[in-house]
């Protein structure tokens, strides 16, 4: 028993010791976000499916939105994969404006696409990490449909908002059909049934169905602030 025990002691030190050093890493993420991002200049970060293949009508819709956003002098972030990912950065390449990819080391599926800018691809461990460069650097969010990663975002930074965490920026939904039903769910559960969020807080969603609109909520947002070019 008493060697069962040493062991166990032994284990549960090297997880805390493990758990000492993961810090350092994450450190390592910020520090490296933080420097690289923080030279990017004006940028909307646009979210959806990777699985969404190149022939699906938003991969295209997410490419054009993606080009409209550089002739508006944005730059593009995205999660740095596929689907929509890839067709942000294509979108933004084509503008020939910055294309920037967080790309997430995953054990399946994810990738860097190849339209992201050489010096823009930058590679996270944590996903948390990555959440904290997309909401910080970001002018707003242009959400395509998506899974759970999607809603993920969506949700941190409307939560962000909401709480007074951060400043207010667009969150703009792209594809009603595809998100009526949850915002049908929003106003009439989360609002009307059971009082857990404020009439208020669905002023911070925009729902929209073209590249056009979806560009014309940033910069009707952005009316009163000067952003300088990014690139």
């Amino acid at each position: 028993m008493e060697i069962e025990n040493n062991s166990l002691e032994k284990s549960w030190n090297e997880i805390k010791t493990n758990d000492s050093w993961a810090v350092f890493k994450i450190m390592s993420e910020f520090v490296e976000g933080y420097e690289r991002m923080a030279k990017i200049g004006p940028c909307v970060s646009i979210f959806g499916s990777a699985r969404t293949d190149p022939s699906h009508k938003y991969y295209k819709l997410a490419q054009e939105i993606a080009l409209l956003l550089t002739k508006n002098k944005y730059g593009v972030i995205t999660g740095g994969g596929p689907g929509i990912m890839e067709a942000g950065n294509k979108g933004a390449k084509e503008g020939k404006g910055k294309s920037v990819g967080l790309n997430i080391d995953l054990p399946f599926e994810q990738k860097p696409n190849e339209y992201i800018d050489h010096d823009k691809l930058i590679n996270f461990d944590y996903f948390f990490v990555r959440k904290v460069m997309f909401v910080k650097y970001a002018q707003g969010f242009i959400v395509l449909p998506g899974g759970f990663g999607t809603l993920d975002e969506t949700f941190e930074a409307l939560t962000l908002i909401q709480t007074h965490k951060m400043d207010k920026f667009p969150v703009i939904l792209v594809g009603s059909e595809f998100w009526d039903g949850l915002i049908k769910w929003i106003k009439e559960v989360l609002l009307d049934k059971e009082n857990n969020i404020s009439k208020e807080d669905l002023d911070l969603i925009s729902i929209v169905d073209t590249a056009e609109e979806a560009v014309t909520e940033i910069n009707k947002f952005y009316n009163n602030y000067k952003h300088k070019p990014n690139f």
